[in-house]
């Protein structure tokens, strides 16, 4: 049975983590269900020099997580009705997070598409209450490798989305998203 990836994972460059999560498992176990989310797309916020971060104004209530230790749930509520699910990468007082803006279920008869940040929380159940979950449990949230086949896929790399406010960071290209292969 597939396990929790563990704390070490989380514990590096938040960009390369990113890019590894791609084609991993968003599992949430939910409602006397299991769900599973292949991850098809993320984006990267790192460090208190990144304006496109919630760290850049310094530690706050809201963002307190994103400055603990690595393999945490950072979750958050925009416009007051989409929850945001992140997850804190690096050391510990280092605040990176990775957002998780997409992925697709597979089921027996149908391919689900969660597109947006939003639609996945939402489809999953994830609000507020997961804020400060260890993701490396394996307990109502977490992530796996899995068995998915990376092979067929290439990384696409783009600027972030909707971080015009954030001068130069915005031309980052810490978007991350699987593509099949030409």
């Amino acid at each position: 049975m597939p396990e929790a990836i563990g704390r070490d994972f989380y514990n590096r460059y938040t960009p390369k983590i990113s890019q590894d999560l791609l084609g991993c498992f968003l599992v949430r176990q939910y409602r006397k269900c299991i769900y599973r989310v292949i991850i098809t797309e993320v984006e990267a916020y790192r460090g208190l020099h990144d304006l496109a971060s919630h760290a850049s104004r310094g530690k706050t209530p809201r963002n307190k997580v994103m400055f603990g230790r690595p393999g945490y749930a950072y979750v958050y509520l925009i416009y007051g009705m989409y929850w945001m699910l992140n997850v804190v990468t690096e050391k510990e007082n280092f605040p990176a997070a990775i957002l998780i803006r997409g992925g697709i279920v597979e089921g027996e008869k149908e391919k689900i598409n969660l597109g947006g940040p939003g639609k996945l929380t939402k489809f999953l159940g994830i609000d507020g209450k997961l804020n400060g979950l260890d993701l490396t449990i394996g307990k109502k949230l977490w992530i796996e490798s899995g068995q998915f086949n990376r092979k067929k896929y290439q990384i696409i790399k783009t600027p972030r989305i909707g971080i015009n406010y954030a001068k130069h960071c915005k031309d980052w290209k810490w978007n991350y998203s699987l593509g099949k292969k030409k």
